[in-house]
This record gives structure tokens, sequence and C-alpha cells, in this order.
């Protein structure tokens, strides 16, 4: 069996050396991580998600091994126990010397809204002028604003600009995303945006889960009409995207000054009879029950959550609604922060995404997310590491696959630079720990 030194192929993915060296078919190739300082969210046996004071608890072994076949974890374990066994069955083997560095499963991002044509520097601006976000939004600015440069964008400038930022994040350590639609906000819009996430899909290595949100905003043209904009989305919208099987999930913005509780509900229930599971943007202006309806209908996730009361945590409690906080939008526009600690102590779990969007979260750092969970939120790093891979993996549907090391998942993961510890991730805030990138097996 030949062996490769990662120094001189660090680069070249299995598959590449397949073609490049062998040119033959059905080699099997084993990629080994060896030495690793802390194998971070271990698991022996996969599960859906940590609650409560679960949260604070994360299982890493130290000094330790990694083993990929093909696009699967297939063991790991101590180096102490490591023996040439490991790589029994394979033609090649890659070793990686991972001393001094820690590997994590990737991250998965599990809200989004990262296909967009245009930035909104602007309204950043206005905001410092003291304009608040709701009154850029009556003004014509925020979502309406990216929807109406949205309309004006081919297909292949939103898809180059989108390819662009899943790169981007890929080199921060997410290996998977959930992308919403939204600044469509027509029947045309909408689809295009759609058809770029599916095109993202097919051409990008990240695992991505598509959310159709056509209820993001009222347009201008409906302001008084909704019920005739709600119809739009039930009887054109979702048969159409159903059809062409475009969406994994539906969401709506139920919160003050966009969609009401009984406007979701109408919503969801029709998202339902088209097999999409709601994903829901609740409580981030208000406690306007987005949490409750979102729980009622068997929601995944609620989204945002920045405010939340003792009848929210009671709804969460024994629902199999995944709560998500955003710190990244309540950073940006200073909005009020999550009682995470509260729900925890009730014993609710908690996942974190980045929001990563033009006008409330410019930014898909989800080392940066960590940071902010534990510098603002008071969340233990080991808090804010489940936070942002297994619950967020189930926060986005994928927690089979995705979320933890555990053989039999796939090989979604990245290498850091040399760190003292996990720790270190979010102390060093606004620095890429990241150095090497493993998603499906294939290194970046």
């Amino acid at each position: 069996m030949a062996r490769l030194p990662y120094d001189k192929w660090q680069f070249i993915s299995p598959t590449s050396f397949f073609i490049l060296y062998e040119n033959q078919a059905r080699l099997i190739m084993k990629v080994i991580l060896v030495n690793i300082k802390e194998l971070v969210q271990v698991e022996e046996e996969a599960r859906a998600w940590v609650a409560g004071k679960e949260m604070n608890e994360l299982k890493v072994l130290h000094d330790a091994f990694l083993v990929i076949n093909d696009d699967q974890i297939e063991n790991f374990g101590l180096m102490q126990d490591f023996d040439e066994t490991a790589v029994d069955g394979a033609d090649m083997m890659m070793e990686i010397d991972c001393t001094g560095k820690i590997v994590m499963p990737g991250y998965c991002d599990s809200h989004t809204h990262l296909v967009f044509a245009t930035s909104r520097e602007q309204e950043f601006v206005d905001r410092i002028n003291g304009l608040s976000y709701e009154e850029i939004a009556r003004r014509g600015g925020g979502i309406l604003n990216s929807a109406k440069r949205l309309e004006q964008a081919s297909e292949d400038e939103l898809y180059l600009s989108a390819m662009a930022r899943l790169d981007e994040i890929k080199q921060l350590g997410t290996t998977a995303v959930e992308i919403k639609s939204g600044y469509g906000l027509s029947v045309k819009s909408e689809l295009k945006m759609l058809r770029v996430i599916q095109r993202l899909k097919e051409t990008s290595p990240l695992t991505i889960k598509s959310t159709f949100l056509g209820a993001h905003a009222m347009p201008v043209e409906y302001k008084n009409k909704r019920q005739k904009y709600i119809q739009l989305i039930i009887q054109e919208m979702l048969p159409e995207i159903s059809q062409q099987g475009l969406a994994d999930y539906m969401d709506v913005f139920c919160d003050r000054g966009f969609f009401s509780v009984s406007e979701t509900a109408q919503l969801l229930e029709a998202a339902w009879k088209y097999d999409l599971q709601p994903k829901i943007h609740a409580n981030e202006l208000g406690l306007t029950g987005g949490v409750q309806v979102g729980v009622q209908y068997q929601a995944l996730s609620v989204d945002h959550l920045e405010h939340v009361g003792e009848a929210e945590i009671e709804a969460l409690l024994g629902s199999k609604t995944m709560p998500t906080v955003l710190p990244g939008a309540a950073f940006f526009l200073s909005l009020p922060l999550s009682p995470v600690r509260k729900m925890m102590n009730a014993g609710l779990p908690i996942a974190l995404a980045s929001d990563f969007n033009p006008g409330s979260s410019p930014s898909g750092n989800m080392n940066f997310i960590q940071s902010l969970a534990c510098i603002n939120y008071k969340m233990t790093p080991e808090e804010a590491i489940n936070a942002c891979t297994l619950n967020s993996a189930y926060a986005m549907g994928i927690e089979k696959s995705c979320g933890s090391i555990c053989r039999g998942k796939l090989a979604n993961l990245f290498i850091t630079k040399v760190l003292p510890g996990y720790a270190a991730i979010p102390y060093f805030y606004g620095s890429n720990p990241v150095e090497t990138v493993i998603i499906n097996g294939e290194i970046y």
C-alpha cells in the first residue's frame, strides 16, 4: 500500500489523486488524521440534539486519530490504540499530522439569506444616524430594497455572487448551510431565487438546504390587500415550487410589522399540504406569538428569539422545535439579547446560526458567532460548540449525517491552526482559526 505524506498532497482531493496518478476506477483511499491535539464533539452513537445542562457537556479525545473512508468517518480513537489495521482494505492512504491542532465537525449554519443582489451599507449608515430597522423598512428599505435589486439581477449574477459567499464561509469552517429565498416577493423572482439555490446545491460541495420564504415581507403593491398576497403564495408560488422540487422547508416572518399569527397559521397550514415543514422567523421585534404558532405547526426551528418569556419557554418544552438564536443580527442591529441562560436552565436546547444577509447580519463567520455567544450571551465554549454543530444540524434536518464526529456520518470537519485548546476559537474573536476543511472526504 502506498502512503502519501500530507505536506506533498495538501491541496489534492482524493478524487483528483485517483485521476492524476492511477487513472483507474474503484481505488479505495483512506485519509488518516493523526496526533490530533483535541478531537471535539465525538459520539459513539448519534444523538438528535443536546439540551439543558447537557449543553455544557462536550466529549473530547486528546491525542487522537480519525480515519476517513471515501466520504464518511470510519473510525476514531486515541493514538495509543492506533495501528495499521486502521487502513485495512485501502489501496492508498493520505496521512495528515495534526500535532498541536484541533479537529471539529464542520459548522452547520441553519439560517442564512446569502443569495442576494447587492449589499445595503447605506442602511447601515442610516442606523448609525438614528433610524431603526423598522423605520428603514417603512421607508421602502430593508427587505423591500433587496427585493427591488434582486428583481433586476440575472440568475447567473446571483449564482456567482452566492457561490463566492459559500466559498468564504467554507474557508471559515462551515460545511453545511440553509439558504432562504425571500428577496423575490413575486412568483417570478421567488422562483428565480430558488433555482439559484438549487444550482448551488448541485455545484457546491457544502450540504445545502433550501427554504422558501415568500412571506418575508408584504410587497408595497399589496400593502392594503394583504390576503391577496397570501393567496398568491398559497395558490401560485407553493404549487409551482412543489412541482419543481425547489424547497425543503417553508419560512414565515411572523413578527410585528410583518405577518400576524393568524396569517402565519394560514400559510403554514398550506405549507404542510405540500410537505414543506415550517421554519419560523419569530419574536425578533416583540412577544408576537411566533414561537407558539411555530410549535403548533411543528416547525423544525423558530429563529431569532430576541424576545422570549415564560409562555414561549413553556410552548417549546416537550416540542420537537429547535430554538435558534442569531447573535449576528442582535449585534448588528443592537437588539435585545435572547435569554439563552434562562432557556437552557429550563431544559431547552439552543442552536446558533449566522443569519448571513445584506441588511441585518452581513457575515457568515460562525467562529465570530461563537465569540458573540460567549461574550454577549455568557454561553460557555462547550455550549456554543454544541449550538453551532449538533443542535444547528438538527435545526436544518441533517443531524443523522452531520454535526458531530460519529462513525458513519459524513466526513465534514475542519482542522485548526495550532491552538492551545478549543476555547481559543471564541477567545480569538475576529480571526480565522481554520487551516484545512474536509467536506465529504474531500480536502480543501
